[in-house]
């Protein structure tokens, strides 16, 4: 008899025992050493959240307001490609759970079916993640149909651009951007990232009609070029360490960013966020929302939406009971003073 999944411990490790190796290695891996990977969880590990007693925390206030969307909580899915690899009905199966409760899903630029599909199966509100993989004609065109489909807003992709060795995939002989199917002609310049520049940003911001941010931000100047170019929102990201080796955590980033922008743009994170209480100290330092990806792709290769749904649903728990031990009541009131470094 199969055995209920009941913490997140238990979905990863179902998913690891329905998936093949060379899969779950591409869901795990990262670039080069993996170090990225690894400061990633050290960084978020190394900070404490500070214990706070004797507060009335029978109500917590989790729901956050993100670009005209009113979310029950911070935590959104972060794009994710490959996930045929991880499910049969990949991005299907995965807006299919990611929104059953109201929550935020980003769309892989590269996905497995049409944009069209993809939002019609859709639960919940979506965002698109834009590679730029061809002319400016091109783009224009899948943004379009980007708009035309009910996508809630677009988030340039700006740390691709070259793809990186990732060492587990080379080893393993596992192609991750192999084609489902052909759904759609292949992109007319992949190398397109070589060259994109603040231009291209400027151009996009000038013919997109919704929310455009830029995922990939790690450094403060870029941060506030891209405000003062007019950005909607800033995606603090290192690919979850599967572009750059050897770059810094996100939470590590995270502040400096923040200090940048000085509230005047909605500030995302991604990047090794794998428990509620990852997300607390996100938020303490000044994030408006937490992206998660690895756990949403182990809950979509355990049990699809419905692990999917489960994954978010933990989360979620978690963040609400970590909240109440640590006395906080609302999510728009936490700040840096809530966690401590640690060195054990």
């Amino acid at each position: 008899m199969t055995q209920p999944l009941v913490t997140l411990a238990d979905i990863e490790q179902r998913a690891r025992e329905v998936l093949p190796h060379e899969v779950a290695d591409f869901v795990a891996g990262g670039a080069g050493t993996e170090l990225t990977v690894q400061r990633n969880r050290r960084a978020l590990e190394r900070l404490a959240l500070e214990q706070r007693v004797l507060v009335d925390v029978r109500e917590a206030e989790l729901a956050i307001d993100l670009l005209g969307m009113r979310l029950p909580s911070p935590i959104i899915v972060s794009p994710m490609g490959g996930l045929y690899r991880i499910h049969e009905q990949g991005e299907l199966e995965l807006v299919r759970g990611g929104g059953r409760d109201g929550s935020l899903t980003c769309l892989t630029g590269v996905p497995g079916w049409t944009i069209e599909e993809i939002a019609l199966e859709a639960s919940g509100p979506l965002l698109f993640q834009l590679y730029h993989y061809g002319d400016r004609d091109w783009v224009a065109n899948r943004l379009a149909r980007v708009e035309r489909a009910g996508y809630r807003g677009v988030c340039l992709t700006v740390d691709t651009a070259h793809y990186s060795r990732r060492e587990r995939d080379l080893r393993n002989n596992f192609v991750a951007r192999a084609r489902r199917t052909v759904v759609e002609p292949p992109p007319p310049e992949p190398n397109y990232p070589q060259r994109l520049s603040w231009d291209d940003v400027r151009w996009l911001r000038d013919i997109v009609s919704l929310p455009l941010g830029l995922k990939g931000i790690m450094h403060p100047a870029d941060a506030q070029r891209a405000v003062d170019e007019g950005i909607d929102f800033v995606w603090v990201s290192n690919h979850g360490g599967r572009q750059l080796d050897d770059g810094r955590a996100t939470i590590d980033a995270l502040p400096e960013i923040v200090h940048a922008v000085d509230g005047h743009v909605p500030v995302v994170i991604d990047g090794g966020f794998a428990r509620g209480s990852d997300v607390i100290k996100a938020l303490a330092l000044g994030a408006t929302a937490v992206g998660i990806g690895r756990a949403v792709a182990w809950g979509l290769a355990a049990d699809g939406a419905a692990g999917v749904a489960l994954t978010l649903g933990l989360l979620q728990l978690e963040l609400r009971l970590n909240m109440g031990l640590a006395g906080l009541t609302s999510v728009h009131r936490l700040s840096p003073s809530l966690v401590r470094a640690v060195s054990y």
